[in-house]
């Protein structure tokens, strides 16, 4: 069976609720009219409410995926799927949690 892709059209959140803003950095490859993401793509993340114990906001800022399809790629670069690992960030780098892929695309293929 086949893994969805994602596209700039999916939802993807941090482990604390905030969701993070999908773009690509390519252009020529879509599936359901998104285009695909990759995973040398960022995306902001609004809207975490991530609290230290100490009560002192650190909420997500950022996403960076850590790993990609391991067969399709775009120009040489790996798609993100619904079974990639992203990992969200705090402002300073500051690793928070996995991302959770909400939705992505029905379509395996892209065109």
């Amino acid at each position: 069976m086949a893994i969805p892709v994602l596209t700039t059209l999916g939802t993807v959140i941090c482990p604390h609720g905030g969701q993070a803003s999908l773009s690509s950095g390519q252009d020529k490859a879509e599936a359901e009219g998104g285009k695909l993401v990759l995973v040398s793509d960022e995306h902001s993340i609004a809207g975490c409410a991530f609290t230290l114990p100490s009560g002192t906001p650190q909420p997500c800022v950022k996403l960076k995926w850590q790993v990609g399809a391991m067969q399709t790629t775009v120009n040489g670069t790996a798609v993100v799927t619904q079974a990639s690992v992203g990992l969200c960030y705090a402002a300073g780098d500051i690793p928070q949690g996995p991302a959770v892929v909400v939705s992505a695309a029905a379509q395996t293929m892209a065109t």
